[in-house]
């Protein structure tokens, strides 16, 4: 239907599709019968060749429970049972413990999992496939929004219409940009290093989180004796290990954690990505509603990029499957301006609480050490403030999905 004049028309129409976009689907269809939704990505709908894996929290574990795709992930998902934090200056040999946040020690239940990125694209896309109309790959090019509908126009010529479009087209989305939505971005002039290591001692399901002066360093436990490993470093130092052997930058790994895992082999092709923080003005506009990336990027020290995500997906399908069983317009910036007002508070908190951490624990100041270091060693001795920020990280709070409640 390349270069079709006809317009192909939907409820809904989900432009992007990662995981967000294809949950928000999924999660339609299914609490929506008969619903027609719609999902348009530049790229044929495959699993990726992605060597990186994602921590699932445990309230997006219970979203992915209740649309359907959660076993499909699960026998390759790794539980997170403990993390350690550690903060460590340039010639520091060891790393002392200063936080543990152990998870409830309740079976099949910790706070998040591991999962492998290439796991969790094919239980979402056989999903997708059985509940949503997967549009034939194109680019957008132009948006508009009218009284009734709104209207994508792709780069082959193709119209699509839908009364809500949703923007899960990550970070650059073209389609805030064509609804004029500005963002507040700052570059962190770090660089993010992902692989996937393997080691010489088991890792018990325990992450472990180094805070260097360059940035945090954290590894996360996968099946069997390996772990994903994310390193933050300066752009041009990531450049320089980027270049390494293997052998080399597996030595470099080692005395990053203070070998705590034993010896260590790089099993998978080291990536690079820069670090950036963006927030949207706005995660709602005529007839759009922004979604993930789309609506907010931040930094990965604490893993919850996704997770941010999903929260968003658990709360705009709430919020629209109570808006067509009252019978109301699902893309009316008055239901919009529900999902825009639930989502706010939480997305500002956490690009805070990154950035603030960020830009606490990447230098070397000894006075600044020495008061963190005092505020973490503090925290590991109140429970309840522990328990705190674990009831945070484990994000199965506030949409009924989340709690594994459908809707």
């Amino acid at each position: 239907m390349a270069g079709s004049n006809q317009v192909q028309s939907f409820d809904v129409l989900i432009v992007g599709g990662g995981p967000v976009g294809l949950s928000l689907g999924i999660a339609l269809a299914r609490f929506v019968p008969g619903i027609n939704v719609g999902l348009l990505d530049r790229r044929a709908l495959t699993v990726p060749r992605d060597s990186r894996a994602s921590a699932i929290a445990a309230g997006v574990r219970h979203l992915f429970t209740a649309i359907g795709v959660w076993d499909g992930m699960a026998q390759a998902a790794n539980p997170i049972a403990e993390m350690k934090i550690t903060d460590s200056g340039r010639a520091d040999i060891s790393r002392p413990v200063l936080l543990d946040f152990v998870g409830p020690r309740v079976p099949g239940k910790p706070f998040a999992h591991m999962v492998p990125n290439t796991a969790s694209a094919a239980s979402l896309i056989a999903a997708a496939q059985d509940h949503v109309t997967i549009v034939e790959p194109g680019a957008v090019s132009a948006f508009s929004a009218g009284p009734a509908h709104g209207l994508v126009t792709l780069d082959d010529g193709r119209s699509l219409s839908a009364g809500l479009i949703v923007a899960a087209d990550g970070g650059r989305s073209m389609l805030r940009g064509l609804a004029g939505i500005r963002t507040l971005s700052h570059d962190y002039r770090q660089s993010g290093l992902v692989t996937t290591i393997s080691h010489a001692q088991p890792h018990h399901d325990v992450a472990y989180e180094h805070f260097r002066p360059a940035g945090p360093f954290a590894s996360l436990p996968l099946a069997g004796n390996q772990s994903s490993l994310v390193w933050t470093e300066k752009p041009e130092t990531a450049q320089d290990l980027m270049a390494m052997s293997r052998g080399d930058l597996a030595h470099r790994i080692e005395s990053a954690m203070g070998s705590v895992l034993g010896p260590v082999e790089i099993v998978e092709t080291v990536q690079s990505f820069p670090l950036n923080l963006v927030l949207a003005h706005r995660l709602a506009a005529p007839r759009l509603a922004l979604v993930g990336d789309a609506a907010h990027v931040i930094h990965p020290l604490a893993g919850q990029g996704l997770n941010l995500g999903l929260r968003d997906v658990a709360v705009l399908a709430e919020v629209l499957v109570d808006a067509i069983r009252l019978g109301q317009d699902p893309g009316s910036m008055a239901v919009l301006e529900r999902y825009e007002g639930r989502r706010r508070t939480d997305t500002a908190l956490m690009a805070l609480a990154t950035d603030g951490l960020n830009r606490l624990f990447s230098n070397d100041v000894a006075p600044v050490r020495a008061v963190r270091d005092f505020g973490l060693s503090l925290v590991d001795r109140i429970d309840p403030l522990k328990d705190g920020f674990m009831t945070q990280a484990a994000g199965a709070s506030g949409a009924k999905l989340l709690k594994g409640i459908a809707l």
